[in-house]
């Protein structure tokens, strides 16, 4: 199966996420999306993980990991890296729905704990808030969910098309 086109680089900085079963699902989508790695700040689980490995499928053995103590460490590491941009993923009126944004490549998405969010400082170290529009009462959706629906509408936004469609 041959590409394309090469997909954007993207690194996901998971901040606290809680659940395996969660991060072992972004795991997949990364590697759907050829996301350039995942980095797992705090305590979001990080391969070896038996419960994040069955979720995701052997793509935690394809998509590169590594670990920062906290999402701010993550977005500073990046930036003397050379990230072009780096991106919250959150509700709420500040945020520009994530296929209507102008994005940058290399680009970094910080996607945070379901209950508590992206930390405060690291909110602040970002470039810009993308977001999706939430119209139910609830507002608010599994963060796999959020990342699958972000990285497709980045992807949809670059008019990348893939080799094969399932």
């Amino acid at each position: 199966m041959a590409n394309i086109a090469k997909p954007p680089e993207i690194t996901l900085v998971l901040d606290r996420l809680r659940s395996a079963h969660n991060t072992g699902n972004i795991f997949r989508i990364a590697e759907a999306v050829g996301a350039k790695e995942i980095i797992a700040c705090g305590y979001t689980p990080a391969p070896p993980h038996p419960k994040l490995a069955k979720t995701a499928m052997n793509a935690d053995q394809m998509v590169p990991c590594r670990q920062a103590e906290t999402s701010l460490e993550a977005v500073k590491m990046l930036r003397a890296e050379g990230v072009k941009q780096i991106l919250a993923v959150e509700s709420g009126p500040a945020g520009i729905p994530a296929w209507e944004f102008n994005y940058e490549f290399p680009l970094a998405l910080v996607f945070g704990n379901e209950a508590l969010g992206i930390e405060h400082e690291t909110m602040a170290a970002c470039d810009a808030i993308v977001c999706l529009p939430m119209f139910g009462d609830k507002a608010s959706i599994n963060v796999g969910n959020s990342a699958a629906a972000v990285l497709y509408a980045i992807i949809a936004k670059t008019g990348i098309k893939e080799a094969s469609v399932t």
